[in-house]
C-alpha cells in the first residue's frame, strides 16, 4: 500500500521540491503539505497520514512540540523529523517527543523513500550518529537520574532560564545573572512556557520544581 503523507516545512521552496519528488516516484500518495507546526497538527489530525515529516525548525510551533502534538491527536502515524543538520539537541528532543527517524535536508531520493516507507511500516531509521546520541542520553539518565536530563524539550538556554525561574529571579534579575538583554530573556521565557504547556511563571515553577529544579 502507498504510503499517505504530510510534509511539514516552513521554506515553500523545498516543500514544493521535496512534494514533487515524491510525487514523481510514484510510490509516495503526499495528501498535504503544511507552512508552520500548528498547520502540520490540524492537517495530520484531519488526513491521518501514515507519516508526518516534520521540519524542526519552523516559526510558531517548532517541530518537536508538533511532533507531540501529532502523535498525541494521531498515534498510529510515524513521524519523521527533517533538519538541516545532526543537531543533537533539536534531534534527540524530537525523539524523544516520539518520532521514528530522521532525514537531513539534501538527502537523495533514495534515502528519502527509504525512510519514509520504513517509518509507515512502523520500524525505527536513525543513522549511527543519532543511535549513539539516544544510547549516550539514556545511558546518563540511567546513571544520574539528574534533573539536568529533565525537559529535553527545552534548549541549553531555556534550561537556564527555567532554572532561575524555579529559584524565584525576575526577569530582570535573569537577564543580569546570565549577561543577557532582556527582550532575549523575554524570549525565552516565552518559549519555555510554550515547551512546557504552561500558562504562566507560578505553572512553570511547579513544573521545574517537580522535576528537582530551583
Amino acid at each position: 500500500m502507498t504510503p499517505r503523507v504530510v510534509l511539514a516545512d516552513d521554506h515553500p521552496v523545498y516543500r514544493d521540491g521535496l512534494r514533487m519528488l515524491l510525487e514523481s516516484t510514484g510510490e509516495v500518495d503526499v495528501v498535504g503539505t503544511a507552512a508552520d507546526g500548528v498547520e502540520a497538527v490540524r492537517l495530520a489530525t484531519e488526513l491521518r497520514p501514515d507519516v508526518v515529516v516534520m521540519d524542526l525548525q519552523m516559526p510558531g510551533l517548532d517541530g518537536v512540540e508538533a511532533t507531540r502534538r501529532v502523535l498525541a491527536a494521531v498515534p498510529e502515524a510515524g513521524v519523521l523529523a527533517l533538519t538541516m543538520h545532526d543537531d543533537e539537541e533539536n534531534v534527540l528532543a524530537a525523539v524523544l517527543a516520539g518520532a521514528r527517524g530522521y532525514l537531513v535536508k539534501g538527502a537523495d531520493q533514495t534515502a528519502i523513500l527509504r525512510a519514509i516507507t520504513a517509518v509507515a511500516a512502523g520500524e525505527v531509521i536513525f543513522g549511527p550518529a543519532l543511535a549513539a546520541m539516544v544510547t549516550t542520553y539514556f545511558a546518563g539518565l540511567a546513571r544520574s537520574g539528574s534533573p539536568s536530563n529533565a525537559f529535553p524539550e527545552l534548549t541549553t538556554r531555556e534550561r537556564e532560564v527555567l532554572q532561575l525561574i524555579a529559584a524565584g529571579l525576575s526577569n530582570g534579575q535573569i537577564a543580569q545573572r546570565l549577561v543577557l538583554a532582556p527582550k532575549t530573556v523575554r524570549n525565552n521565557v516565552s518559549a519555555v512556557f510554550a515547551k512546557l504547556q504552561v500558562a504562566d511563571r507560578a505553572q512553570a515553577i511547579v513544573r521545574a520544581r517537580e522535576a528537582g529544579l530551583g
